[in-house]
């Protein structure tokens, strides 16, 4: 049963030691070639690009609301020509025959044929034409910012993930190490067990500490490879293949210039998308205002008539009517203006100024959002910097504190109470050290995204 146990723990050190070779041997990806690839793979991105093109193709067909209609018509008709003298209103489509009023009821069936060649045209509408492009010039630009926006928080989702995967290898090599000392200290107590040193309740003790590294393992491993799978979704990369550069955190910690970096807020991406939404509220105000304005029209029209019923009232054959008999035309110009339209207009300007209040509302929300966001990261950073000036002296006691434990141990000066306990001290020191530059990165960064200075930090990893 020992054999066992110890061929178990042989075969699980080297498997440890043949992941960890294999993705050493991997050649690590660097955050900006992860973000590259977001910015070239990412569903979701080209999802917005699209929505963009259907903005742009509104845009065009508003630019032709001008054109002008120029309709066609003709019919063949057959049925009676019977009127009475009158006038009335038109609902819809009307069945008609023009002709004079007989003096008598005639039901004799007579046939016409009318062509048609109608022009309309909206000249001119004081400004309503030129606000209609501007609404659909805005909408387009709100269109492409919402874009700069989905592609920044998308970029801020990666690099958070990044980070984490960081913060998990550091976790997997402090726990490869817990496994080496568990197993160290198995070692010890079993040699010691033989000889009749320790009572063999040792041996079981640290069989089950060192178990509990293991499943410890195993789990942040299982942790590294969610991460792994989520930043996969987003860059098209295999799981596998997304290796962090575990040289990035120290390489930032020692560039004393991260922490000038100067913010650059007026033109962040969530502020241009709310400024566009604004500008775009504004220009529907614009709209609505001129929509209601008088229409200056241009019409006209051309058309041949004929008939089967010749000017003295005879009724000739049915073919004889399908020809044209008389010719006209009628041009016009001529100008529309719905007086109970200025009560309409001010009941939608009134429903538009609240949404434009609202935009703006909002736009100076996301300001003072950003800027506590950026004085939140700035205190962590200086936290963060604090912590890891001190750290450097619980790793190195706690690491002292183990070794004479373990010395002590082995020569039977302690117990294994004792030995454990010293054990978790160097094992949370080594934690709070990983979570400490886990956490002077991520505030880094934070403060870069809520700055919109992602670029410049990124610079300072090629330095």
């Amino acid at each position: 049963m020992l054999s066992f146990k110890r061929c178990a723990c042989i075969a699980l050190s080297l498997f440890t030691a043949i992941a960890a070779n294999a993705q050493q041997s991997q050649k690590p990806v660097t955050l900006k070639e992860l973000l590259n690839r977001v910015n070239q793979q990412a569903p979701s991105l080209l999802t917005d690009s699209a929505a963009i093109q259907i903005r742009k193709a509104q845009a065009a067909e508003t630019r032709d609301n001008w054109l002008p209609n120029l309709k066609l018509n003709y019919q063949a008709d057959v049925g009676t020509s019977n009127n009475v003298t009158g006038p009335y209103f038109g609902f819809g489509i009307i069945p008609s025959s023009s002709g004079g009023v007989h003096a008598t009821n005639v039901t004799t069936t007579a046939s016409t044929g009318l062509g048609i060649a109608a022009f309309d045209w909206e000249v001119y509408n004081f400004g309503e034409y030129g606000a209609q492009n501007k609404v659909a010039n805005s909408d387009v630009n709100v269109e492409q910012n919402n874009f700069a926006q989905s592609k920044y928080q998308l970029q801020a989702f990666t690099i958070g993930n990044y980070l984490q995967l960081l913060r998990l290898q550091d976790f997997l090599a402090i726990q490869s190490r817990d496994i080496q000392r568990n197993t160290e200290i198995r070692r010890s107590i079993e040699s010691l067990a033989k000889s009749g040193v320790r009572p063999g309740v040792d041996t079981s003790i640290a069989e089950a500490e060192l178990s509990k590294a293991r499943l410890d393992y195993i789990e942040i491993s299982n942790q590294l490879k969610q991460v792994q799978l989520q930043l996969s979704s987003v860059t098209g990369l295999p799981y596998q293949s997304i290796i962090p550069d575990t040289t990035a955190e120290q390489r930032l910690i020692d560039q004393p210039s991260a922490l000038l970096i100067r913010l650059d807020t007026a033109n962040h991406p969530l502020i241009n998308y709310y400024k566009s939404v604004y500008q775009n509220s504004l220009e529907r105000e614009s709209l609505v205002r001129k929509s209601y304005n008088p229409k200056i029209l241009v019409e006209g029209a051309a058309w041949g008539r004929g008939s089967s019923i010749d000017a003295g009232g005879n009724y000739g054959s049915l073919g004889s009517g399908y020809g044209f008999d008389r010719d006209n035309y009628l041009v016009g110009v001529g100008i529309s203006y719905n007086l109970f339209d200025i009560k309409r207009r001010q009941l939608k300007l009134s429903t538009q100024k609240a949404g434009t209040d609202y935009a703006l509302r909002k736009l100076d929300e996301q300001k003072q959002l950003l800027a506590v966001s950026a004085s939140q990261a700035d205190v962590e950073m200086q936290t963060a910097l604090q912590r890891l000036q001190e750290i450097p002296n619980q790793l190195n006691a706690a690491n002292a504190g183990y070794r004479q434990k373990l010395s002590l141990y082995r020569n039977g000066l302690t117990d294994i109470v004792e030995l454990d306990a010293a054990l978790n001290i160097l094992y949370r020191a080594e934690t709070d050290y990983a979570q400490a530059k886990y956490a002077y990165t991520n505030a880094l960064f934070q403060k870069a995204v809520t700055g919109n200075t992602v670029s410049a930090v990124l610079n300072l990893l090629n330095q």
